[in-house]
């Protein structure tokens, strides 16, 4: 029995060190499958393939279990993923796969980044099983890409596009709304002379007043009729109602014209604030290339000005739905009825500015037969509410109100009179002498046409716009006199207007020469129409005041207001500038109907030919202040001071010139 005890004793030992032996290696193997060899790794390599489109590193069977190759399950995603296989979804993995004996299923996270940023999320099963190696397989169906998918089906989106919203005037009415147009078009089947109706039709086109600008370009007519349909409309042109009822009689009765009327988004005219509103036209190739992922093929666009600047808020946000298409018979993709997301169209917001429209109409008007670059601005002086831009037909659509940068001439007197009066330097009527000309270390200074007036006071010498008594005066302003007096008026100022705009900047610490020229707004000082008509109603109002175009959205950093201005001074200044209008050099505007108009005439030399100058006239009436600018315009008495007649002669109602309820100043 002693014997045999150690015996037993080392047999019961052996099998319990084996079967902790084998116990440790099935755990080691356990966890050795479920770290680098269970689903989730499958599943991973899953997602990283779907979105790289390389799927070489997962195995893949059909729901019987048959193999399918994983080039195949590549090329089926980008296939089902149809229009949006160009931008594969983010895919995210949602916790560990659930491992029910040789089956395992993972729910991942399909998220799509739509046209505009649009986010398109869902969640997908994938269901694995593990083959005779014991390598997890990911089960392909179409289903894992969008559970409504089947084979042969594609992902397609359509764009709906939200209702764009309006720019508003300073009453909140739209100022672009459906007006009545009529589209002239031809039928090829109908005309028996070609080239006698594109004559024919030529000059009725260029008959029409206001001129159609562009002109209409017929050359490529009678090429585009002869490959058209015998019936078909051949459209020509499309003209507003009014401009159509000119030439109606003219063009009615040709042989093979034809008229569709219609209804198109317009400003109240052609030219209406053009340069300042800007244009909503067909999506570019320019802007399909700079933002694809915001426009399409057939997308409204705004075009400079202020539908180009605030094209995002007026346009609103497309609507999108993603449908499941199925190639039809012929190849085509067709609607199979399944919509599988949508978001409906977002509205525009609107865009509220100052603009009256009666007083645009009535500086469009004043310049409509200017066929040199003009601009002409007019801001309301109790606000500063810019009520008018216009630029006249040959400034081709560029905003010559705001960015202009051009010297101002003789309407600086205006802030170098300002300065001199603040300094003390001179009173309205003290004598200062008006020589023909006035030298200045060696450079001539002379008159308009050599006129002199010998001593006379001060307000005939700024009346008369003599400009050898102020360049005498210039040293009295300092080295940086002028430039003061400019920025108390609102000049080189930092303005948030909604659009941009060139406040100006002025001459400071030249040499004697310099200082001379300065001071009758030569030299190196430049300015543009909204700068100017903008002191001019600082000196009206006694303060600067930053002028408003848009009220909505409110801009973010509007200029503060500037120091009150002198009061002695500025009412020596009103005086002398309503002279210059009653017995200086804008006498024709003296007789113009209602209240007293104050201003100031300038005739600015723009390189070394005497001969060469801009025209310039600021001025005010009533609650209205305004600057014209005609470029190479000459005589400011010929061009500059006629338009603003026409301007303030013009029958404007005023009714929405009262301050907007809501607006705060």
């Amino acid at each position: 029995m002693h014997l045999s005890y150690p015996h037993r004793h080392r047999r019961r030992r052996r099998p319990t060190l084996a079967a902790l032996a084998a116990a440790a290696l099935a755990t080691a193997a356990l966890t050795a499958c479920s770290a680098a060899d269970g689903p989730e790794r499958s599943v991973d390599a899953f997602l990283a393939g779907w979105r790289s489109g390389d799927l070489q590193k997962v195995g893949f069977v059909d729901p019987t279990g048959a193999k399918v190759p994983a080039a195949d399950v590549a090329r089926e995603i980008k296939e089902l993923s149809g229009e949006l296989a160009a931008t594969p979804p983010a895919l995210t993995r949602k916790g560990d796969p659930k491992i029910t004996a040789d089956t395992a299923t993972a729910v991942v996270q399909v998220e799509w980044t739509l046209p505009g940023q649009t986010r398109w999320a869902y969640d997908r099963q994938v269901r694995l099983t593990r083959g005779d190696d014991d390598q997890w397989q990911v089960i392909w169906e179409p289903q894992l890409v969008q559970e409504q998918l089947t084979t042969g089906d594609r992902l397609g989106v359509r764009r709906d596009a939200g209702p764009r919203a309006g720019v508003l005037d300073g009453a909140g009415q739209p100022i672009v709304a459906p007006r009545p147009v009529v589209r002239v078009g031809v039928q090829p089947s109908g005309v028996t002379d070609v080239n006698g109706l594109t004559r024919k039709l030529d000059d009725a086109f260029r008959a029409v007043r206001p001129p159609i600008t562009p002109p209409v370009d017929l050359s490529g007519l009678p090429k585009r009729l002869s490959d058209a349909d015998p019936g078909a409309f051949v459209e020509v042109v499309t003209l507003r109602e009014e401009a159509y009822r000119q030439i109606k009689s003219r063009i009615y009765d040709l042989p093979g014209t034809k008229f569709r009327a219609d209804k198109l988004d317009l400003a109240p005219t052609r030219e209406f604030a053009r340069a300042v509103l800007g244009s909503v036209d067909p999506a570019q190739a320019d802007d399909l290339a700079k933002h694809p992922d915001r426009y399409v093929a057939g997308d409204l666009v705004g075009h400079g000005g202020l539908q180009g600047r605030y094209d995002e808020r007026l346009r609103g946000a497309p609507g999108l739905t993603v449908i499941v298409e199925r190639p039809g018979p012929d190849g085509t993709l067709v609607p199979t009825g399944a919509e599988v997301f949508h978001r409906d169209p977002q509205p525009g917001q609107p865009l509220k500015t100052t603009l009256d429209v009666g007083t645009q109409n009535a500086a469009d008007d004043a310049l409509r037969a200017e066929k040199r670059r003009a601009a002409l601005v007019a801001v309301r002086i109790s606000d500063g509410a810019v009520l008018a831009a216009a630029n006249g037909p040959g400034a081709a659509g560029e905003n010559l109100a705001f960015t202009a940068q051009v010297p101002p001439g003789s309407t600086f007197k205006m802030v170098s009179a300002l300065g001199l009066l603040d300094r003390g330097a001179v009173t309205p009527d003290a004598p200062v002498d008006c020589p023909k000309t006035f030298t200045v270390d060696g450079r001539p200074f002379k008159n308009s046409d050599n006129f002199e007036l010998g001593t006379v006071p001060f307000r005939t010498d700024f009346a008369k716009s003599c400009n050898t008594a102020f360049t005498a005066l210039a040293p009295q302003l300092g080295a940086d006199g002028l430039a003061v007096a400019g920025r108390t008026l609102g000049l080189e100022g930092q303005w948030d207007l909604g659009l941009d705009a060139f406040t100006g900047k002025v001459s400071a610490n030249g040499g004697a020469t310099e200082q001379a020229a300065a001071a009758i707004g030569q030299g190196t000082t430049v300015v543009s129409p909204i700068a100017m008509a903008s002191a001019t109603a600082a000196v009206a109002r006694g303060r600067f005041e930053q002028p408003k175009l848009v009220l909505d959205p409110a801009p973010a950093q509007p200029a503060a207001p500037g120091p009150q201005l002198k009061p002695e001074s500025v009412q020596a200044l009103k005086t002398m500038m309503r002279e210059v209008v009653t017995s200086g050099s804008a006498t024709a505007l003296r007789d113009v109907p209602g209240d007293p108009v104050h201003g100031k005439t300038g005739t600015a030399e723009y390189d070394n030919n005497p001969a060469h100058t801009h025209a310039w006239f600021i001025g005010w009436q009533g609650d209205i202040a305004f600057a014209v600018f005609v470029e190479k315009g000459g005589a400011s008495t010929a061009t500059a001071v006629p338009a603003a007649e026409r301007f303030l002669r013009a029958p404007v109602s005023y009714t929405h010139l009262t301050l907007p309820t809501k607006l705060e100043v």
